[in-house]
C-alpha cells in the first residue's frame, strides 16, 4: 500500500523536488506552499503522515501543527525545520509532533519516519474503530 503523505513547506522548489523523490519511492503525495492551503487539503483528502516546515511567513509549523492536531489527532506529522532549536522540538513534541528533521533530511530517514508514521496512524485508527465497536455493541444489551 502507498503511503499518501502532504509535503508543506512555502519553498516551492523544495517541496517539489522533494514530492518527485517521494514519488519515486511510491508514494503518493500532494503538496502545499502555505499551511493555510495544508489545512484545506486536509479537509478534501486523508493522508498517513504530513511532513512539514517549521519556519513559515504567516502561520508557522507549530501553530499549523496544533490546528491539524485539533483537527485530526491520529494524523502524524513530521516537522523539518533549518533552524532546529532544542525549545522548538520540545514545543513541538509537546503538540503532538512525531519527530522533528534538520534540513536537509537524508531522503532515507525521511522514507523511514513516513513509513512508522504511516503504521502508528493505522494502529491508532484501528483502536478507535475497536473501541466504537465495543461501546455499539456494549449499548445494545445483545
Amino acid at each position: 500500500m502507498s503511503e499518501r503523505i502532504l509535503l508543506v513547506d512555502d519553498e516551492k522548489d523544495f517541496v517539489e523536488t522533494l514530492a518527485e523523490r517521494m514519488r519515486s519511492r511510491d508514494m503518493t503525495v500532494s503538496t502545499a506552499t502555505s499551511a493555510a492551503g495544508a489545512l484545506d487539503l486536509i479537509e478534501e483528502k486523508s493522508f498517513d503522515a504530513i511532513v512539514l516546515d517549521l519556519q513559515m511567513p504567516g502561520m508557522d509549523g507549530l501553530e499549523a501543527l496544533e490546528m491539524i492536531k485539533a483537527k485530526n489527532p491520529n494524523l502524524q506529522v513530521i516537522l523539518l525545520t533549518g533552524q532546529a532549536t532544542v525549545e522548538k522540538g520540545i514545543q513541538a513534541m509537546k503538540l503532538g509532533a512525531m519527530d522533528l528533521l534538520e534540513k536537509p533530511a537524508d531522503i532515507d530517514t525521511l522514507t523511514e519516519k513516513i513509513k512508522k508514521a504511516s503504521a502508528k496512524k493505522m494502529v491508532l485508527v484501528n483502536e478507535e474503530t475497536e473501541k466504537k465497536i465495543k461501546e455499539i455493541m456494549g449499548g445494545k444489551g445483545w
